[in-house]
This record gives structure tokens, sequence and C-alpha cells, in this order.
């Protein structure tokens, strides 16, 4: 009787075969899943914005820019408010070109609001990681 003494190069050559199988369908999923929560948070953080922008309209009747209502700073990317007119105008947030998921790149998320006070989401993202209730711009 021989006592065995490990696993074969063909049992080896499997078990690498198949992890790398497994890598191959986890990695994209994971970049996906990343890029989804990345643009969720994106439409969260200008979405706590709407009060401050309601507030502002009502006393001042205007849409506020940056030196009225101060936008929060992100690590994603850029908070800006787009071409205020009277009460009308967009809370903007565009992904930086580094340092987020591929699929957000550059990418951006809008709230629009016009001038009856109603608001829309809309962004460029993929559709499969757009955040629920946005259309495309």
């Amino acid at each position: 009787m021989k006592k065995q003494q490990g696993f074969t190069l063909i049992e080896l050559m499997i078990v690498v075969a198949v992890i790398g199988v497994l890598a191959a369908i986890a990695v994209p999923q994971y970049q996906k899943y990343v890029g989804k929560s990345e643009a969720s948070s994106a439409l969260a953080s200008i979405t706590g914005l709407r009060t401050n922008i309601e507030t502002h309209i009502l006393d001042n009747g205007t849409f506020p820019d940056t030196s009225a209502i101060a936008p929060p700073s992100s690590a994603l990317g850029t908070i800006t408010y787009v071409n205020p007119v009277s009460a009308a105008g967009t809370v903007q947030f565009e992904f930086k070109s580094s340092g987020v998921s591929p699929e957000t790149i550059s990418k951006k998320v809008q709230l629009i609001r016009d001038s009856s006070g109603t608001w829309e989401c809309k962004s460029d993202v993929a559709d499969d990681i757009k955040p629920k209730g946005c259309s495309a711009i």
C-alpha cells in the first residue's frame, strides 16, 4: 500500500480553472453593483438639497446659486447648480474622471426643477445602474 502524499497536477489545474470561471463572472457583477451604489449615492446627495432650495425660492423667488446655498462636497464628484432661471433650475452631480466605477466615470445625475415646482431626475449613466425614477438626459 502506498500512502497518498498530495494533489495531482490535474486536480490543481481543475481548481484553478473553476476559480477563474467564478472570477470572470463575479468581477463584472461587482463593478455593476458598485456603479449602482455610486449612482444612488449621487442622487441621495442632491436630493438632500431640495428642501434648502425650496426654502430659498420661497424666501427670494429665485433658484439659488453656490453663493446662496453651498453644495456639499463628495469624494465621488462635484455638485453644481446649472441654468438657474427664476424659480427653475438644475442641481447636477458630475462624477470624477477617476476613482469611481468604470460605469460612472464623468457621468451626470441631475434633479431638474421647473417653474411650477415639479422635480424630475435625469441621468446619463447606463440603464442597468440608473437610480429608480431617473430618465435619460
